[in-house]
């Protein structure tokens, strides 16, 4: 985090990256002093509600994130940035977004948790589009143009007005992340009347092991233990807000709607009071490990992993054979995991792997045959690219075998 004193007196000449937060009222005047050199800009956290008329000067800006502001529109300069092409803009008051304000170049726009009822008709411009959040606005419907944005691979459309599922979406050749809970058009939630309950008095929270968009994940033990469960749980809290992949009340529901499977973290019993949402699960063994890490802002919507992080082909195709299973499982469920990815999933020196994290899944038993059918193909889709991101940590003397070149036919990429 930088300070405006520093880029005032000048002291920042020459970066990359800036980012502040200082209840900025107006863009600073001083930031253009850096066009030789700046690429990405963060001035999430502020008040403002304009960007400057030629915010083009920034030659060199690549992203943008605005979020937690108080703009109503989507900056119309942006359209002119001619190198930007990852923009953020969560959290504002936003209601229009116009064709002039998307670059060309877009591969990376987030819009969660505005207002926002429709998006400009000729958005399938947008054919370098990779990532697109969107939940937590009024859509009720999305551009056919959209069927244009070939290169989109994650969606999130949570929170919407959607009436009908966008059948466009079904003809997108990469999608493989989505996400649409929580729309006029999905199934009422399931209250899942018949799991455990217990109250938020009985459990004594201690330190924070995991925090997400849509809550935060803490170890726990029983004060009244009525269930007899082990003295150790972990406990997610609910934030009650849309996240940015949906409503926490739909996280829940799905996570429970998948029911109990060997390579799912176990959920023991829920908390349902008025002031606070919590799942309570089984304490993951200390020797589990994140199997990958989230997207970089250069690999956009792919995960990323440690430099020396390899497993033999026996391993990986180990750990592929229980995802396979995992989304087997999801398809038999029908709902949709959202967020296939490694750096949701656990691993142990074994190669078991634990996957969590509900947060983007979405229930579809109530839609068509044909519609529950290319949502299972998105699905499988994220399989593909797993299996790609899993074949590329292979040790390089199994790189030749058969057994890699067989599920080597199987990768997306």
């Amino acid at each position: 985090m930088h300070t405006l004193d520093q880029l005032n007196r000048g002291e920042l000449k020459g970066v990359v990256r800036l980012q502040l937060s200082d209840n900025l009222t107006t863009f600073p005047e001083a930031i253009f002093d850096l066009a030789d050199s700046l690429e990405i800009l963060d001035l999430s956290n502020n008040k403002l509600s304009e960007l400057p008329a030629d915010l083009s000067r920034l030659k060199k800006l690549r992203i943008l994130f605005c979020s937690n502001n108080r703009f109503t529109h989507l900056p119309k300069v942006l359209g002119q940035c001619e190198s930007l092409e990852m923009i953020g803009f969560k959290s504002n008051q936003i209601t229009t977004v116009s064709s002039d304000s998307l670059p060309t170049l877009t591969r990376w726009l987030i819009l969660t948790d505005n207002k926002i009822d429709s998006l400009p008709e000729d958005v399938g411009k947008l054919v370098r589009l990779q990532k697109l959040a969107l939940a937590g606005n009024r859509l009720t419907a999305l551009p056919d143009s959209i069927a244009n944005c070939r290169k989109l691979e994650l969606l999130r459309l949570s929170a919407n007005q959607l009436a009908v599922f966008p059948d466009i979406l079904l003809t997108l050749p990469r999608l493989a992340w989505l996400a649409f809970s929580g729309n006029p058009f999905c199934a009422a939630r399931d209250p899942h009347n018949d799991f455990k309950t217990v109250q938020f008095r009985d459990l004594e929270l201690h330190q924070v092991l995991g925090q997400g968009a849509s809550g935060v994940i803490s170890l726990a033990t029983w004060r009244e233990n009525i269930f007899n469960f082990s003295d150790s749980v972990a406990v997610k809290v609910f934030k009650g807000d849309v996240t940015s992949d949906g409503f926490p009340e739909d996280e829940l529901d799905a996570c429970l709607a998948v029911g109990n499977h060997n390579n799912l973290v176990q959920p023991l019993a829920k908390v349902t009071e008025q002031n606070c949402s919590a799942l309570v699960m089984e304490l993951i063994p200390s020797h589990y490990t994140n199997l990958g890490k989230p997207p970089s802002l250069e690999s956009c919507t792919r995960d990323t992993f440690a430099l020396d992080q390899r497993y033999s082909m026996d391993k990986i195709a180990h750990i592929i054979a229980q995802v396979d299973q995992l989304v087997a499982h999801f398809c038999e469920k029908k709902v949709s995991h959202g967020d296939l990815y490694a750096h949701n999933a656990l691993i142990n020196e074994e190669g078991h792997i634990l996957f969590g994290d509900f947060g983007a899944a979405s229930k579809y038993a109530n839609l068509s045959a044909n519609q529950q059918h290319g949502i299972e193909r998105i699905e499988r889709r994220a399989l593909g690219f797993f299996i790609d991101d899993m074949l590329g940590l292979c040790i390089e003397e199994d790189r030749g075998s058969e057994l890699y070149k067989s599920l080597q036919s199987h990768a997306f990429y």
